[in-house]
């Protein structure tokens, strides 16, 4: 137990955005503030009393280490994006060990954990969105002095064909026109499309059965297709047509790459309060293109979404271009995990502009449960009303007990 600290000290504790955890000199768990238990999803009852490794796993192993290193030197360590793994989720924090010695007691360790894993993510997203307007401007820069001297050369071809009697040397000026307008058609392509998008209530899954249905028209039945959808999310803005080629280019690059045993999985979630870029965004509806192919060679991850930037020999390098820039328009953004066996696309953007289906429950707490506990709820709508005589209080139930598990 913490010794005589004061009530104003644990209110101060426990109104930190900062996770603090207290541990004894065998690195067993003496106290969490609020904090705390939001990060590892866990409440104080059940996080009280475990070792550190019951709770958390550095992936270095160089942050355990180091508790141990201060209990025995009382040397205070820093250490910054540390990657941790709890029992529900993995983590990026930067951490900061401080020795506690009160007289006459075992020395203990004050732990500050400070997830960072929303500002990495938005300074990634920021330089992203950096990188691909820098290389718009660039290649409309570029196709502004490649297209003029097209145009002159095109038309001196036509010019000069006009004034050639031999069939066989009118097919050198018809070659000329022909690579002039195969030119002119792929700086339109790095251009990427020239029409605002069509906005209009869509339902997501209406386009990504669409991308199947093009898919199987390609692919036939060697690209195994599975489907994971989020029935709740609401409908979106956007437009369609160019959703459905957004999608289409990530999914076809990937079953490119794909051999026989190659798989696809569309997956749709909705994330709640969260920020693309600088903008935070009540409702964001996420759309996730995982295959099972080879991954992203580490030397194309920076510039995957510049245009002519192409993982095969016979790739232009213009679908991934294109589709950030059509998701762009509809406030998104386009991001990707890659390792041998799993490359995931996750398209964040088309806000769901609906609200969130089914309605808010609001339950009274009765037993103290804390976060991650299982609770047993009764009670009905009305609650409030019968029990509490609060007219318009959305109370709709009450917790009623704190329970190990749920056998179904």
């Amino acid at each position: 137990m913490i010794s005589q600290s004061s009530s104003v000290q644990l209110l101060l504790l426990d109104n930190l955005h900062t996770a603090v955890l207290l541990f004894d000199e065998q690195l067993h768990i003496l106290y969490v503030n609020h904090a705390a238990e939001m990060l590892f999803a866990m409440s104080e009852r059940s996080m009280v009393g475990r070792h550190v490794d019951d709770i958390m796993q550095c992936e270095t192993g160089e942050t355990i280490r180091q508790l141990q290193v201060v209990l025995d030197t009382g040397n205070p360590y820093t250490g910054r994006e540390i990657g941790i793994r709890t029992p529900t989720q993995r983590l990026t924090v930067d951490c900061t060990v401080v020795p506690v010695e009160e007289p006459g007691e075992p020395r203990m360790l004050l732990v500050e954990l400070q997830q960072i894993d929303r500002q990495i993510r938005i300074t990634h997203e920021e330089q992203l969105i950096s990188q691909q307007q820098a290389a718009q401007e660039l290649v409309r820069g570029l196709a502004h002095e490649i297209k003029n001297p097209l145009g002159g050369i095109r038309g001196a071809a036509q010019l000069l064909e006009l004034e050639l009697h031999e069939d066989d040397l009118k097919e050198y000026t018809g070659v000329i026109m022909k690579e002039a307008d195969r030119l002119r058609n792929l700086v339109n392509r790095l251009l990427g499309p020239n029409q605002l998008p069509k906005v209009e209530d869509l339902n997501i899954h209406e386009v990504l059965e669409r991308v199947r249905q093009l898919l199987r028209v390609e692919y036939g039945e060697s690209l195994k297709l599975k489907f994971d959808y989020d029935p709740s999310i609401p409908p979106v803005t956007g437009d369609a047509d160019q959703l459905i080629q957004a999608i289409l280019n990530i999914a076809a690059n990937a079953a490119r790459a794909l051999g026989e045993d190659g798989e696809l999985t569309f997956r749709t979630r909705v994330l709640r309060q969260f920020t693309i870029g600088n903008q935070l965004h009540k409702l964001v509806a996420e759309i996730d293109i995982e295959d099972n192919g080879p991954g992203i060679p580490p030397e194309l991850r920076e510039t995957l979404f510049l245009p002519m930037v192409s993982g095969s020999a016979d790739g232009a390098g213009l679908g991934l271009s294109i589709a950030q820039s059509l998701v762009a328009r509809h406030g998104g953004l386009i991001e990707f995990e890659s390792e041998p066996g799993r490359t995931v696309f996750v398209v964040q953007s088309i806000q769901p502009d609906g609200h969130e289906t089914g309605p808010e429950w609001v339950a009274m707490d009765y037993v103290g449960a804390g976060i991650g506990d299982t609770v047993v709820c009764g009670g009905a709508p009305g609650v409030s009303k019968e029990i509490f005589q609060l007219e318009l209080a959305p109370i709709r139930t009450l917790i009623m007990a704190v329970v190990d598990r749920i056998n179904m």
